[in-house]
Order: structure tokens, then C-alpha cells, then sequence
């Protein structure tokens, strides 16, 4: 049978059940370069055993804030506390209760992957004995027993996020911080990485996720928020999320006609115009889909559920982004 880690779940009692306390809170952080504002007044918090997802376009603060998490890079002014300790004065204590998986690839190359297990452990003084039973655990996890004498170099890309996250977890952090997983991965490795995060959140880890993927945030947070030119722009659960601000159906017509068109703007439907496309945000089942599918669906219609996806590009627009 497959060793699982251990993980340490904090703010999770033995019976499972959440103690509600906060492992992040922060109240108006602001993040300055120079003249830029990166964060301006962002405030949130995240209990423990939550699997909170950061969204947001590129430039809109979310790497800011993660590096003000893990002390990376000094807040500017407000407040910012992890597991209850003040990140300006305890940073050094809240870093060794974390892990944190970058998104670029920081695995030691002249290392095998079970060196690169050992040699972190040793970083946060974990005793020689316990670091190898904690890296068979892991290996076992990731299913990467069998690459444990292989060069990181010989792995395949999959694998070598599997490594990463396997190691952030070799000194049993109470937070782990997930900065763009699976960027870069074909499907069958990101659903990899997607059933051992998934194993975790069932074991009460408390997860912070950035991600450019929504299904994967649809798919593994509990609750999100979107930021936006450092702003927090839309916080709740996915599915609430979608409900507000997109809708449970969604209907995309290519080449919409003037009729089409009238009849939108005289029922006053909730819609985007993007010219050759038109979406609509109807309730599903609803009149509104009824009378489109039978009036206005004669060439081509797409039918389907609305989703966190529709969310971010009605909340951030559509436009490219340098």
C-alpha cells in the first residue's frame, strides 16, 4: 500500500473538523515600487484547512502579495500576519512553518531526486533519520519511487513539479503556498499534480494557489479572489462566484444577426458583444434560453454551463495585457 506524508493541518482538530483559526489575515497591505502601486489596500483572510485561490491578469499585484507572505519582499504599510505572528518582526519563525512551490524550477541539477528531498530537510534542521523516512513517504506520494536516483535533468517536466511539491512538503509546513503548479504541463500531468493537491486538501493542509488556469481553481478552491491593478475586484466561492457575476448558462452565438441583436437589447439581457460572437448569460433551462435556442439558434449555437472563466474576463476584460 502507498505511504501517504504527514501533514501537519493547521487550525484542523483530530475530528477533522475546522477551530476557524486564521492562518492569513491581512488588513489594507500596500506594496510600493517607487511610484508603482502594486497592492493598494488589499485585505483578506484564509482559515485553516481552506485551499484559497489568488487570481488575477498579469501585473495585477497577486506575486506581490505571495512574496509578502512568505517575507520575500517587505510590506510597504498595513498589516500582514501569518498564523497569528507579524510578518515584519517574525518572519523568520512563520518561514519555517511554510512551503512554498514556485513556479519556475529551482530543483538542485546535480542532485538526484532523493538528494534533493534530504538536502531540504537539512535546511530546516530535520533529523537525518526522520528526513529519509519523511522522503520515502513522499516518493511514494508523488510516484516518484522509482526515479529516486535519476538527475533532475532526466525527468520529465511532470515529474519534476511532483519533485518540487514533494519537497515543499518535506518539513511538514501548517501553509503551503502554491505559486502556478502546473504551468507549462500537458493535461495528464496536470491532473496528476491535481490528485495529490486534492489528497492534501482532504488531509486539512491549508493551500494557497495562484494559477492563469481557472478550471484548476474552479476545480480545487474552496473560496478565491480576484485581484486587479492592485485592487481585490470579486472574493467568494467559485460556484457563488459565477452565479453574480456570469451566470449557470451560457450561450455563444457566432455571427449574430440584427434580430438577435434587437431582441438582446429590448429584453435588456445580460450579454458581452465581441462582435463575430455574441455571449449570453441566461438562467439554465430558463425562458431566455427557450426562446433563443428556437429564434435565434438556426447556425451555430454553443450551449454550456457558466463557469470561473467567464467570471475573470467579464471582471478583467479581454484585452491583452503586457
Amino acid at each position: 500500500m502507498r505511504s501517504e506524508p504527514q501533514v501537519k493541518a493547521y487550525g484542523v482538530m483530530a475530528n477533522g473538523a475546522k477551530d476557524r483559526v486564521r492562518v492569513i489575515e491581512t488588513r489594507k497591505i500596500v506594496k510600493r515600487f517607487g511610484e508603482l502601486t502594486a497592492v493598494d489596500g488589499v485585505s483578506f483572510a484564509v482559515d485553516g484547512g481552506e485551499f484559497f485561490g489568488l487570481l488575477g491578469p498579469n501585473g495585477a499585484g497577486k506575486t506581490s502579495i505571495i512574496r509578502m507572505l512568505y517575507g520575500f519582499s517587505p510590506v510597504t504599510s498595513g498589516e500582514l500576519k501569518v498564523f497569528g505572528l507579524d510578518i515584519r518582526t517574525d518572519w523568520r519563525a512563520i518561514r519555517t512553518r511554510l512551503g512554498v512551490c514556485q513556479q519556475d524550477n529551482t530543483l538542485d541539477p546535480d542532485l538526484t531526486v532523493e538528494q534533493n528531498l534530504l538536502l531540504y530537510a537539512r535546511y530546516f534542521n530535520v533529523d537525518r533519520a526522520v528526513a529519509r523516512e519523511r522522503a520515502e513517504a513522499q516518493l511514494a506520494f508523488f510516484a516518484l519511487a522509482n526515479k529516486r536516483n535519476a538527475k533532475v535533468m532526466e525527468l520529465s517536466g511532470g515529474m519534476a513539479r511532483r519533485l518540487q511539491l514533494a519537497r515543499s512538503l518535506m518539513a511538514e509546513p501548517e501553509l503551503l503556498i502554491l505559486d502556478e503548479p502546473t504551468t507549462g504541463l500537458d493535461p495528464q500531468s496536470r491532473h496528476q499534480v491535481w490528485d495529490r493537491l486534492s489528497a492534501l486538501k482532504k488531509r486539512g493542509l491549508t493551500m494557497l494557489l495562484t494559477t492563469h488556469y481557472m478550471d484548476e481553481a474552479e476545480s480545487l478552491c474552496d473560496r478565491l479572489m480576484i485581484v486587479d491593478h492592485g485592487h481585490i475586484i470579486a472574493e467568494g466561492r467559485p460556484r457563488d462566484l459565477i452565479t453574480e457575476h456570469a451566470a449557470e448558462s451560457v450561450i455563444e452565438i457566432e455571427g449574430p444577426t440584427d434580430a438577435l441583436k434587437s431582441y438582446i437589447k429590448e429584453h435588456k439581457v445580460r450579454h458581452e458583444d465581441l462582435g463575430e460572437r455574441i455571449i449570453i448569460y441566461a438562467e439554465l433551462n430558463g425562458t431566455l434560453e427557450k426562446v433563443i435556442r428556437q429564434r435565434f439558434c438556426l447556425d451555430s449555437c454553443v450551449f454550456r454551463s457558466g463557469n470561473l472563466e467567464d467570471v475573470f474576463l467579464r471582471l478583467t476584460g479581454r484585452d491583452l495585457r503586457e
